[in-house]
């Protein structure tokens, strides 16, 4: 993918088609045909080349890292240490000779950077940064701490923004993309964290981009730089942004009930922050700006699909399983078969060996177990429509006493139980959260968010449910809770 974006490049910069050819060492017809190409899209199916095992655990381990800066230093993470959350934590297969050596580049390329200076960069119109922040947000009714990505422009110092479900490559380039459409245009270069969403830049200075993010920038035709690891004051401008939006935006704490909706609005509001004079130069942000959106590329004639595919196959129940702990059905009749699966920011597509649709799920993020069988994937949307709670596939899968009692609750009532009972599920896993709500139900006579997440605390770390000798009164946290 880089040999098209460097023809595509040196064909925008007027060269001939003999000499592409002649410098990048490829024949004229292949310069052609890239050339005519409009759209980039991924095909299924496409063999990646797999990544190196401790590459997935890097970020991970570089925020113990930052951490231990703040700590006292005899009571800090060794390589040993971090072998051993990894494997206990996270369940990584990587052994402690490649964590100790990976450990020892980490801190060596940090004690290169704090000893550097720091140099007062010009950033030209049209030049981005990119990086991605966390908030709080209540998301159909529920409090979750969400990612949102920002794009800012350190020519003008205006910066947009996006909520996203995660931060892996699909979600950075549907956020992109989005962006980009909103914009009317395309930045000339974006400067990106040393991310595995990314790419990563090895200890060689190689660069080693994400194949969805290599042909996402070969598409829509902009450079691409990443930030030394540790050093993320060379994007400082975009640093800055993520809390300023953060602090502007996401406070008091927003609701939100689709991507699409909540970005609308966040792009406008990002708009308005402009309105303000430049720090340093003369006029308003807004006024700058226009600088910058003069100097964007045009958007392709074709929107690209941020899609990767891949090869995988189910297990003996036709089930799909990503990141080792979300899984996703294909079918019994599936079983043992090799699948091709499309990976988008906010969805799971299955297809069968010669390309036709299985199945379609919503992706699932975090690091709690999920299923797609699991009654747990439609509360999220009942939480937002809860008169489908008759016939609704929660509602079958509770216990008779549970069910029974939450149909005898008006909508409200029922509204904040299924809401406590999608909060505790994401926390706890689902079997937990229905024990406890079950468990406090026939404790007390009746439920209480208190008690169900006290109920749910408790077994979730192996515990025994508490006996009520009477039924407790929290009618006032109870208030508190709903609203």
């Amino acid at each position: 993918m880089s040999v098209i974006h460097s023809i595509r490049c040196m064909r925008k910069e007027g060269a001939s088609v003999a000499a592409i050819a002649r410098e990048l060492g490829v024949s004229e017809p292949t310069v052609r045909k890239y050339l005519r190409e409009v759209d980039l899209s991924d095909r299924p199916p496409v063999r990646r080349e797999r990544p190196s095992k401790i590459d997935r655990w890097v970020p991970l381990i570089e925020g113990w890292l930052a951490e231990d800066r703040r700590t006292w230093s005899k009571q800090r993470h060794t390589a040993t240490r971090i072998h051993r959350r990894l494997v206990d934590e996270c369940g990584a297969d990587v052994s402690l000779s490649t964590v100790t050596r990976k450990v020892r580049e980490l801190k060596r390329e940090f004690g290169l950077e704090r000893q550097r200076g720091f140099l007062d960069l010009s950033w030209h119109p049209g030049e981005a940064q990119a990086d991605f922040g966390q908030s709080d947000v209540y998301w159909k009714g529920v409090r979750r701490r969400m990612h949102y990505f920002v794009l800012s422009f350190p020519h003008s110092n205006t910066a947009v923004a996006c909520l996203t479900p995660g931060e892996n490559a699909e979600c950075t380039c549907q956020a992109l993309k989005d962006l980009f459409t909103r914009l009317g245009g395309v930045p000339t270069r974006i400067m990106f964290d040393n991310a595995a969403g990314v790419g990563r830049r090895r200890r060689s200075g190689e660069v080693r981009y994400t194949e969805v993010f290599r042909r996402f920038r070969a598409h829509y035709g902009f450079d691409s730089s990443l930030c030394n690891p540790h050093a993320g004051h060379e994007k400082g401008n975009v640093e800055a942004k993520v809390g300023a939006i953060r602090r502007s935006l996401f406070v008091p704490v927003p609701s939100a009930w689709s991507f699409e909706g909540f970005n609308a609005a966040l792009f406008d509001k990002c708009m308005g922050l402009a309105e303000k004079p430049h720090y340093r130069k003369d006029g308003r942000e807004i006024e700058l700006f226009a600088h910058d959106r003069a100097a964007l590329l045009p958007l392709p004639d074709v929107a690209m699909d941020v899609v990767e595919y891949r090869r995988m196959k189910a297990d003996k129940y036709g089930i799909i399983v990503l990141e080792r702990r979300h899984r996703y059905l294909a079918g019994a009749e599936h079983a043992g078969r090799e699948l091709i699966v499309g990976l988008r920011a906010g969805s799971v597509e299955i297809l069968d060996a010669k390309g036709a649709p299985v199945a379609i799920h919503e992706r699932a993020y975090g690091e709690q177990p999920t299923n797609s069988q699991e009654p747990i994937t439609q509360l999220e949307t009942l939480c937002h429509r809860p008169n489908a709670w008759r016939n609704s596939q929660v509602r079958d899968a509770l216990p008779d006493p549970l069910a029974a009692w939450l149909d005898l609750q008006d909508g409200i009532d029922r509204q904040a139980h299924l809401r406590t009972l999608l909060t505790l599920s994401r926390d706890n896993g689902w079997e937990h959260a229905v024990k406890a709500m079950d468990d406090t139900l026939e404790a007390t006579g009746g439920l209480d968010p208190a008690s169900v997440e006290l109920q749910a605390s408790r077994l979730a770390a192996g515990q025994d449910p508490i006996e009520y000798d009477d039924p407790i009164d929290l009618s006032e946290y109870d208030i508190a809770f709903r609203h």
